[in-house]
């Protein structure tokens, strides 16, 4: 191996009397004056003065102590450009594999030059890993600890990472000609995105599901089976909330309080169950999508007999239930 030549440096810059410098750091400046008499007037302030440090003058021990600063502060020059690298990326996916699951269930995966930790918390209930595996999770922090060193903590359950994971299997979400407005998850069983585009010429649910559902599944799939409910957003609260809890039919919305976000929709027996969904899910989904609170009030309805003899076409009945007729209530 060639012998590399290598000299040290030391820098002292030219500071102002009153520079904190010279109580965090007094070997690394000298006042105006002082400068002045040892190197000549013609330095000013900000000027660096250089001179040779002569290492074989300081013996091994000193060697090895500044050896020693040099890693250190090298180590922290690395860690904070690390740092800077990966909080650009921050609520973005990050793509690594799997090195270890402990025995708490956290996962631990390599991500180019650092460590990334998805808690069992922050893991879809249900998903399994093992090591070798190729993991897709959210950034969402990057962190600094005692023991393991600095590392990116990741998540599979906010609904951001759907949010991503959707702009990537859809184009027209991608270019922003369709927009995600709000998302709401229970991790592993069901979410909801509301909607929206600005293009007359673009259905945004045709484009998330995509043709015979292949958008959709592909997002499903990396999110161990979650159904995903994709609905049209309106900037009028009772229709977003009508469409939020489809496929239940709702009778009629009220904005009980605009300022506590609380509201009663008015649903017929039949209809309830769908409404509140397994565990209640369909409801509590609408209810983080929307942001209202959301109380069911059971009104009598048409009886599986009445509805035969008024059939489908049924005026009265149509405009109670379709979102588009209630939407032009609003306009």
């Amino acid at each position: 191996m060639a012998k590399r030549d290598y000299s040290v440096e030391q820098i002292v810059i030219i500071a102002k009397d009153d520079d904190e410098r010279f109580e965090t750091e007094p070997d690394a400046v000298i006042s105006l004056e002082e400068a002045h008499e040892l190197y000549g007037s013609d330095l000013e302030l900000g000027d660096e003065l250089r001179s040779p440090f002569i290492l074989e003058e300081y013996g091994r021990t000193a060697s090895f102590n500044l050896f020693k600063e040099l890693q250190y502060h090298i180590q922290r020059q690395v860690e904070r450009d690390l740092f800077e690298k990966y909080r650009e990326k921050l609520g973005k996916i990050m793509i690594g594999t799997v090195n270890r699951v402990d025995e708490k269930e956290n996962t631990f995966i390599e991500i180019g030059e650092l460590k990334g930790l998805l808690s069992q918390r922050n893991r879809i209930k249900g998903e399994k890993f093992k090591r070798g595996d190729t993991v897709k999770a959210l950034l969402r922090y990057v962190s600094i600890d005692p023991e393991m060193g600095m590392f990116l903590e990741l998540t599979r359950t906010s609904p951001k990472f759907l949010e991503k994971l959707m702009e990537k299997e859809v184009p027209e979400i991608a270019d922003e000609s369709v927009t995600i407005v709000a998302s709401a998850r229970i991790p592993g069983q069901r979410a909801k995105l509301a909607l929206k585009t600005d293009f007359s010429n673009i259905d945004p649910i045709g484009a998330a599901v995509g043709v015979k559902g292949v958008r959709i599944n592909a997002v499903s799939a990396e999110l161990n089976g979650e159904n995903i409910d994709c609905i049209d957003y309106s900037p009028i609260p009772e229709v977003f909330i009508t469409r939020s809890l489809s496929p239940a039919i709702i009778q009629s919305v009220k904005i009980t309080s605009a300022k506590d976000k609380k509201v009663l929709v008015n649903i017929t027996s039949d209809q309830k169950a769908k409404a509140i969904g397994k565990s209640g899910i369909n409801i509590r989904l609408a209810s983080m999508l929307t942001g209202y609170t959301i109380e069911l009030n059971e009104i009598a309805g048409i009886t599986d007999k009445s509805k035969d003899n008024y059939g489908n076409k049924n005026t009265e009945i149509e405009k109670t239930t379709n979102t588009d007729a209630l939407a032009d209530l609003f306009k």
